[in-house]
């Protein structure tokens, strides 16, 4: 990440998303990117365009940010112009962890030599990696062992999966979960809750134990749901679905974004009160519950008390607010609960398939209103984001219109 300038230049942050490319007519994810459309993309929006592993997949790589309001202004330009490249090529954009439609067998692998490399090793698993995810980088100073703070931040991350769940459907099917892409992702290796690293030198010798025997060919391949960045002086949150609504994208940046800055400031926060597998054991639990129930969750602490994430908040809200002042953050807290009254994407997803349901429709009839709603949902308004205004409910239609939302 380059320098900024910032209210603390430390605390910069980069967000990248994930996105999946839809044909508006069968709802499902196209088999092969068109030819041009990277180009194209990549002509109207530079290099905050990448590829995926899977050719119906596609990247937003934001540049480096100081504060929130930038963050939600270029984020929403930049998904908006990505929604008018996909457009004039009859296509749709649509963010969320899995594509409700589409089955991982039709799938193309994009061409690229990294991603060919990745399919021979991993084989099955490439092709089925049919998930989006979103990450979030914030920059670290250079004075403090990032996989300290990492290790503190580790109760926080079932948190940030229920509250970004936006994957209950997978190749037609209903999951029983909120986040089935957790659940998919799972089968890789090197993912999920990191392994209990003393420091930031014990993390980097383990990581050169595997690059030195072949196993890995950079630390870009340990895929944890939290690390610090092999290439940029941050630590990478992994963890969260692909957001379909941009508001609760950048409202769990910007919770991001404070966590880290307050576990950096006071070294006391997230203090271990056990062993360090039990805790790491706590979170993985912890993150199965976030996978089943989503934002409805409660999780479980160390002395065997469980709480919901209103709970949570509440109690963090004291120093949560020191660090939003100190980073020139308006609210941190206001648009993170304003996804626990209205729900993720996944409860708006279900209670449109419900709906669709009850009204007659068939299975197909059904995931087809999820869809529309989805491609809906994911094209911002033009100019700043609201920040999920909780009685919002225009971002899209509850049942089977046609997937035409518009686009300029």
């Amino acid at each position: 990440m380059r320098a900024m300038t910032a209210p603390d230049s430390s605390y910069t942050f980069g967000i990248e998303e994930e996105l999946f490319l839809v044909d508006p007519v069968s709802r499902c994810a196209v088999t092969r990117m068109p030819k041009r459309f990277l180009s194209d993309c990549r002509r109207e929006l530079g290099e905050r365009i990448g590829r995926e592993l899977l050719q119906s997949q596609i990247e937003i790589v934001s540049p480096v940010f100081a504060d929130a309001a930038e963050a939600a202004a270029t984020m929403t330009d930049l998904r908006r112009r990505l929604a008018g490249v996909a457009c004039r090529h009859g296509l749709r954009v649509l963010a969320a962890g899995t594509q409700p439609m589409t089955a991982w067998r039709s799938q193309a692998v994009s061409p690229k030599e990294r991603y060919a490399r990745l399919l021979d090793d991993y084989q099955i698993l490439g092709l089925r990696n049919l998930v989006c995810g979103l990450h979030v980088h914030v920059g670290v100073p250079a004075s403090v062992d990032r996989v300290r703070v990492m290790n503190r931040l580790l109760p926080w991350l079932p948190v940030f999966l229920a509250l970004s769940a936006s994957s209950p459907f997978w190749s037609r099917q209903s999951t029983g979960l909120h986040s089935y892409r957790q659940a998919a992702y799972d089968e890789w290796p090197r993912t999920g809750i990191p392994d209990a690293f003393e420091d930031q030198a014990d993390y980097d010798a383990f990581a050169d134990l595997l690059e030195r025997s072949g196993a890995i060919e950079s630390r870009q391949s340990l895929w944890w749901a939290i690390r610090p960045s092999h290439r940029f002086p941050t630590l990478e949150l992994r963890i969260a679905d692909s957001c379909t609504r941009l508001d609760d994208a950048l409202a769990l940046a910007t919770l991001y974004r404070c966590l880290v800055h307050a576990h950096v400031e006071d070294p006391a926060l997230g203090r271990a009160t056990g062993s360090a597998a039990v805790l790491r054991r706590l979170a993985d639990e912890n993150r199965w519950r976030a996978k089943r129930h989503g934002v409805a969750a409660d999780f479980i602490d160390a002395a065997g008390s469980r709480r919901d994430i209103a709970a949570l908040l509440d109690q963090a809200e004291p120093w949560l607010r020191r660090s939003a002042e100190a980073l020139g953050v308006a609210d941190v807290l206001g648009p993170v609960r304003a996804i626990l009254i209205r729900g993720s994407s996944a409860d708006r997803q279900l209670a449109i398939y419900r709906d669709a349901r009850d009204g007659g429709a068939g299975r197909i009839e059904a995931l087809h209103a999820v869809v529309d709603w989805l491609i809906a949902a994911s094209l911002p308004a033009p100019g700043l984001s609201r920040a999920g205004h909780p009685d919002d409910d225009s971002d899209g239609p509850r049942h089977t219109a046609p997937a035409t939302a518009a686009v300029p």
